[in-house]
Order: C-alpha cells, then structure tokens, then sequence
C-alpha cells in the first residue's frame, strides 16, 4: 500500500495526457491492447497506482486485479462511494473507452486533495482489469469480482494460447482461492458513478460535451452453427446443394432487417466457414451474434424473431441449426438519486437540460449493479466511434467532463 503527501493538480490536458501515456504500454508499438492479467495490464495498474498516490489515496491490487485508490472521508467507518471504469481495451483499441473514466476520477479526488477537503465519506477509484473480456471470452470479470457474483466455472477458462484463467491468475501474482476478498459488503457502499465515452454519435451530433444514461441495454450473445453438406464446387449441382454459408449469409441478412423493424441492434462479428477451402461447398458455418434492446423483453422478442427466421430457412434448404448461449446480461437501470447528482454536475457547466442517452454499450455498472446502486456521466466521441483507433474526444469536452464529475460527487453531500 502507498501513499503520497503532496497534492498535484489535474487539468484536462494532464487527464487525456495520462490516457495517451497508458497507450504507449503495449507490446506492439502503436497497437493498443490491454488484456486482463497480462504484462501490459500490470503496467496500466502501476502508472495508475502512482496517479492515485499522487493524488492522496492509498493504492493496492485487489484479490481480481483491479487497481484500487482510497481516498479517506470525514467519517471512515461511513459507506464509501465508488467511481471508475475499465483499463482494460479491445484488440486494436483507441486510448479512451475506459482508461478516460479512471483518469476523470483520479483527477476529481485530486481536485479535493489539492484543496484539503474530505468529503463525509470515503472514495474509492477503481481500474477495471477486465470489462471487454477479450482474453477469456466473458466480460466484465473484474467489476464481477467487485459486485460478489463471480463465477467458479469462470477457472476453466482458456485464451487463444491454451491458458486457463487459473493460470493466468497464478502468474499474474494473485491467488485465485482469495478472489472472493474482491467483493464489497452492499451496505459498506454509498453508490457507483461512472464517466464514460459515448461510443454513439448523439452527442456530438447535438452539440452537447455531455449527457446522462438513462440505462445500460441488456444482451443476449450466441455461437450459431449451421451444418449442410461439403461437396465438389463443380460436382453438385446448385439445386441439390446443403450450402452452410448461404444459411448464414441468409442469417445475416435477417438479424439486420430484424433488428431495424423491431429497434434493436444486432451484430454478426465473427464468422467462420469449413472446410475453408476455394473448390468445397461449405458444409459448415458458424457465427456470433450479440443482440441488444432498452428492454430485456424488446431483446428477447428480437431474438426468437430471429430464431425463427433462421430456422424457417434453415428447413427449407435442408440445413440444421445449432445454438449455444455464451453470455446474457439484464438491461439495467440507475438509481434516480444518483442520476439526480450527474444531472447536478453537468448543470453546473450550465447545461439545465442535458441529453439523456440509452447506452446500447455494456458497462462496468452493469455489473456493478447487482451491488449497488449506479449512474453514469456520457462525454461525446468524434464521429461516435469507439473499439478503434481513431476513438477521439476534445479537451474542452473533457475539461467540462471534470468540472461536471466533480460537481456530480460533491452534489452527494447534499
């Protein structure tokens, strides 16, 4: 555990500064990947932890890897408030979905450690090791970890390289009999704020630095397998063929139309053919699909449209569907108390009336949630775009983000 005595000041540039800096920590220059108990993840929570120091917390690793800072309050036996988001990143990621949200909050307890002041209760900021789930296929195991809901059958887990999470666990320097320590006592915690990139184009569209969550989407994600029959490219005739691929291009086609007519989103990210060869007719193809709705009723209804469409093809051409579910999240929304205070830290920027935004994107709060109660504060991303190199936000936009985080934490002393 550490701790630094000298308060040192954060501006928006030092916030996006540090972002940038996080960047430089990967194993190939100019690819930005941050995976979960990787070298570069232990790098991220040691530059992180000497921020939090330099900002008067106590810093420590926690039992999943998280990096944790403690600001002391008034009283430190009151609840205490949790702020954060993620260090982890997609493969190819850009510097600010999630990274810019822990930099923002270290920056709001430096603002009150540069002017003395403890609030009555303690802050904690937490760096998320895991929230994409890149390396181990589930998501958000670090702020699950927090919440308590971790999951023993997570240890089986393997990456592309055959590790398993207890191994990775192990060489990371965490005993994985211990992850439980991770977990908060629900009655130990005031709330949960979060501030976070768009990763939509409202914002910005709108002329707005900011806005308020209204609630985190709930998703459903499958593996879909559609098996024909392999054969000769040039012996089996077109209206004999158990094509594979063209079930799932089929499928494609659906779960778009289907998403648009029933306001939903649905994505196809991976997709993969065998035998995988120029001269073969498929005979198998399997995909993701990751769909999204406001409602878990509107998800739902979304996915058994597309199931049947999907398999009402897949009779007619004489093909067979297979399903494997490989994640579910509920659609989870804030704490009105909470969503009063964000609201209360962008009307001091001077906005009265801020946009109020679903979050089709999953987040650390979803997670979260299952512990305590959450809000989120939306800073606007150049073109909407996120999971991407070109991922971009404005100093000014940022600077109104710290003023509006800061304003959202104090307005709970209230």
């Amino acid at each position: 555990m550490t701790r630094a005595d000298q308060a040192t000041a954060v501006d928006a540039a030092e916030v996006l500064a540090r972002c940038d800096h996080l960047g430089t920590l990967t194993a190939v220059p100019g690819i930005i990947h941050r995976a979960y108990l990787t070298p570069e993840h232990a790098a991220a929570n040691a530059a992180t932890a000497a921020w939090m120091a330099a900002a008067g917390m106590d810093t420590w690793t926690d039992a999943a890897g998280n990096i944790v800072g403690r600001y002391e309050g008034a009283d430190p036996e009151a609840p205490v408030l949790l702020l954060g988001s993620h260090l982890d990143t997609v493969p190819n990621a850009g510097r600010y979905d999630g990274p810019l949200g822990v930099m923002l909050a270290i920056a709001v307890v430096a603002r009150l450690h540069e002017r003395g002041e403890r609030l009555p209760f303690p802050i904690e900021v937490i760096g998320f090791g895991d929230e994409e789930g890149t390396r181990f296929g589930s998501t958000l195991l670090g702020s699950r970890a927090v919440a308590g809901t971790w999951d023993a059958r997570w240890w089986e887990l393997r990456d592309a390289e055959g590790v398993t999470l207890v191994e990775a666990f192990q060489t990371f320097g965490l005993d994985p009999s211990r992850v439980g320590e991770a977990a908060r006592d629900p009655q130990r915690v005031l709330g949960y704020l979060e501030a976070h990139i768009e990763q939509g184009p409202y914002l910005e569209e709108a002329g707005r630095p900011l806005g308020v969550v209204s609630a985190i989407a709930g998703a459903h994600r499958f593996q879909l397998t559609i098996t024909g029959k392999a054969g000769h490219a040039g012996g089996v005739p077109m209206d004999r063929r158990r094509d594979a691929l063209v079930g799932a291009s089929q499928a494609v086609l659906d779960i778009e139309r289907l998403a648009r007519e029933m306001d939903c989103v649905a994505t196809v990210g991976m997709i993969e053919v065998a035998p995988g060869a120029a001269n073969v007719i498929p005979g198998e193809a399997s995909f993701s699909l990751d769909v999204r709705a406001a409602t878990d009723e509107g998800r739902d209804a979304c996915w058994r449209a597309i199931q049947d469409a999907i398999q009402e093809f897949c009779q007619e051409r004489r093909l067979v569907l297979s399903i494997e579910e490989t994640h579910s999240a509920p659609a989870e929304a804030p704490a009105p108390r909470l969503v009063d205070a964000v609201r209360a830290g962008i009307a001091a920027t001077g906005d009265d009336d801020p946009l109020v935004l679903l979050s089709k994107a999953g987040h650390d709060a979803m997670a979260i949630a299952a512990m305590t109660d959450w809000a989120m504060l939306f800073i606007a991303c150049a073109g909407g775009v996120s999971h991407h190199p070109a991922e971009a936000v404005t100093e000014a936009d940022v600077a109104a983000a710290l003023d509006a985080f800061e304003a959202a934490v104090v307005s709970l002393v209230r």
